[in-house]
């Protein structure tokens, strides 16, 4: 069974930086593609970045410039790196990982931006 760990998030100011990791196991595979999701109350999750195995990156319009994802193949973990923070980034930040058809995904980790 696929596990995916998330770590990282956390309170900030406004300007300030995270870094999320999440590590995923329980599969001899490396994920083909790797994200992040977002989700706030009463608001469907959207996607942040995500990245393939071969480094290929997508992120959404509000994330260019200030998120870079990256991701360590040989050890199944994508990491967020986020400067330059908005309280609109507030948000739980959930980890995704595709396995071929299927999906897998952590158990969220909460951002907070105060102005």
């Amino acid at each position: 069974q696929v596990q995916l760990v998330e770590s990282g998030g956390g309170l900030v100011q406004a300007g300030g930086s995270l870094r999320l990791s999440c590590a995923a196991s329980g599969s001899i595979f490396s994920p083909n593609v790797m994200g992040w999701y977002r989700q706030v109350p009463g608001k469907q999750r959207e996607l942040v970045a995500t990245i393939t195995s071969g480094g290929r990156t997508n992120y959404v319009d509000s994330a260019k410039g200030r998120f870079t994802i990256s991701r360590d193949n040989a050890k199944k973990t994508v990491f967020l790196q986020m400067i330059s923070l908005k309280p609109e980034d507030t948000a739980v930040y959930y980890c995704n990982a595709r396995f071929g058809v299927l999906d897998y995904w952590g158990q969220g980790t909460q951002v907070t931006v105060s102005s």
